[in-house]
C-alpha cells in the first residue's frame, strides 16, 4: 500500500531529480528578477533626469518602461512562490518516504531478530543452562564428600578429642601465673652478695605441669 502512496525507488529518484531542478529554476528567476529590479531603477533614474530637463515625454515613456518592469518582476515573484510550494511539497513527501523506508527497515530487523531469538530456543536454552547449573552443583557435593580413610573416621572421637585438648590448653593457661612467679629471678640488695646459692625446689603444681606437657608431647 505504502509503495502505491508513495512511489517506488525509481519513482524517489525522480523526485530527487524534480527538486534539484526546482532549486536551478528558482535560482534563474530570482537573478532574472534582480536584473529587471536594477532596470526598473534605471528608468526611474532617466525620468528623474529628463524632468529636469523639461522633457516631459521622455520621462513619461522611461515610467512606462519601468512600468512593463514591475510587472515581469510581478510574474517572477508569482513563479517563485509556485515553486516554493511545490518544493514544499516534494521535500514532505520524500520525509515521509524516508520516514516511512525506516520504520519499514525496522520492522524487517524486528522480524529477522525474532526468527533468530524464537521463543522455544530460549526455553530450551534456559533448560540447559538450569540443568547444567544443577549438576555443577551434583558435581561439588560429589567433591566435597570423604572417601577412603577419611570417611571413616569417628566425628564424635574427633570432638571429644578437641574438647580435650582445649581443657588442656586452659589448665596451662591457669597455671602459667604461678609458673613465672615461680621462675622469676632473686633479687640481691646491693652490698649484699649472698655466701652460697639458695637451691629452689620444684612445687607439686610444676611436677604436675611437666608430667601434662609430657603426656602432650606424646
Amino acid at each position: 500500500m505504502f509503495s502505491r502512496i508513495l512511489g517506488k525507488p525509481k519513482q524517489e529518484t525522480n523526485a530527487l531529480a524534480s527538486l534539484d531542478k526546482l532549486h536551478e529554476t528558482l535560482d534563474m528567476l530570482e537573478k532574472k528578477e534582480s536584473v529587471l529590479q536594477k532596470k526598473a531603477s534605471a528608468e526611474v533614474e532617466k525620468a528623474r533626469n529628463y524632468t529636469k530637463a523639461k522633457n516631459k515625454r521622455a520621462a513619461i515613456q522611461c515610467l512606462k518602461r519601468k512600468k512593463l518592469y514591475e510587472e515581469q518582476m510581478g510574474q517572477l515573484a508569482n513563479f517563485q512562490l509556485r515553486i516554493h510550494d511545490q518544493m514544499i511539497l516534494l521535500e514532505g513527501a520524500k520525509a515521509t518516504t524516508d520516514t516511512v523506508d525506516a520504520l519499514r527497515s525496522g520492522a524487517s530487523a524486528m522480524k529477522v531478530m525474532h526468527k533468530a531469538t524464537n521463543i522455544d530456543d530460549v526455553d530450551k536454552t534456559m533448560d540447559q543452562i538450569n540443568e547444567q547449573t544443577e549438576n555443577m552443583k551434583l558435581i561439588q557435593e560429589a567433591l566435597a564428600t570423604p572417601v577412603g580413610a577419611a570417611a571413616d573416621f569417628d566425628e564424635d572421637e574427633l570432638e571429644a578429642e578437641l574438647e580435650e585438648l582445649e581443657s588442656s590448653e586452659l589448665e596451662e593457661q591457669l597455671l602459667q601465673p604461678a609458673t613465672t612467679a615461680s621462675a622469676a629471678p632473686m633479687h640481691v640488695p646491693s652490698g649484699r652478695v649472698p655466701s652460697r646459692p639458695v637451691p629452689q625446689r620444684r612445687t607439686e603444681e610444676e611436677d604436675e605441669l611437666a608430667a601434662l606437657q609430657a603426656e602432650m608431647a606424646l
